[in-house]
Order: structure tokens, then sequence, then C-alpha cells
């Protein structure tokens, strides 16, 4: 069905039936409810710190038991936040925020252990060259412009191996 279609079937809807089917999808779909209850109760700054929480958790794993967990590492957990977010319409700044975290919670990271993994490094910087892209098209990098340096920086003093292509992302700046 094409979105014109669907205006039109709507628009021969009453009221009442509207209401209905609304609240049927509400009912039976998840993101929809999601979606509903984000727009009427936005509580941007609990779904920041819970975010935090989990992508800092993927480096520096909360102790159970006693002994400490083994840290995964996982990129794919910032990510799938970050895309729910631009899926809500979050507000960019709250979204640049956490790619930003993401990169600098990694970089803590391998400043206080040695990551083997070369993707480890390459994916970093896809998440990074991801967030300036995004911060430059949302017209928000005077807000950023530091964060994204010290980025670099840490790349650098970290001898990453690809911290010339952090070096490229972060000229776009001067």
């Amino acid at each position: 069905m094409s979105k014109r279609d669907l205006k039109k079937y709507l628009n021969e809807l009453n009221k009442e039936q509207l209401e209905e089917q609304i609240l049927e999808l509400y009912e039976k779909f998840s993101p929809v409810k999601v979606y509903y209850n984000f727009v009427f109760n936005p509580k941007e700054e609990t779904l920041l710190q819970e975010c935090k929480l989990k992508i800092s958790n993927e480096y520096f794993p909360i102790k159970t038991t006693g002994k400490r967990k083994k840290p995964k590492l996982r990129r794919s957990v910032a990510q799938k936040y970050i895309k729910h977010f631009m899926l809500l319409g979050v507000d960019p700044f709250v979204i640049a925020d956490v790619m930003l975290y993401n990169i600098e919670i990694a970089q803590t990271f391998s400043a206080e252990n040695t990551v083997k993994q070369e993707l480890f490094y390459k994916s970093i910087f896809n998440s990074f060259e991801q967030a300036v892209n995004f911060i430059i098209s949302s017209g928000i990098t005077a807000e950023f412009k530091t964060r994204i340096r010290e980025a670099h920086r840490q790349a650098f003093l970290q001898k990453w191996y690809n911290e010339s292509d952090f070096k490229t992302i972060t000229e776009q700046f001067d």
C-alpha cells in the first residue's frame, strides 16, 4: 500500500475508527508502543544513563560473584541504541553524546588493556567516522569539537595503527 492510498483510507474513517486502529496497533506492535511511550513521556536523560551503563558494561563488566567477568567489547550494543534513538527522534545532542561516549569508553579500555584484535580498532574508527558525520550533518560541531579532537589525541597517544585515519577525519574541523 502506498502512502497516498493509506491517506485516502484514513480519510474515509471516522474519529472512533481511527482511535480503534491506533489502539490496536499500540497493543499488537511493540515498536508502536515504545514510540508512543517516548512521545508522551520523553525521559531522554533516563534513556541516556541506561544506554551509557550498558555500553560501559561491554568494556568494564560489573562483578557479580567477586570474580571479574570478561569484557565483550561489542560495538553492536551502542549501535543498537543509536539506531533506536534515531528512530524515536531523540535530540541530536543526546545521540552525538552516545556516539562519542562509545568511542571514549573503548579508548579508556584500550588504555588500560592490551587489545590485539585489529577489528577492534577498525570498529572504533568506524564509530568515530559515523559520529563525526552525524555531528556535522546535525550542525552541532561546535559543541563536540573538543571531544572529537580528544578521541584523535587518544588514538595518537595509544599508538593505534589507524591513528592517521582519525587525524584525517579530525582535520575537517581545522
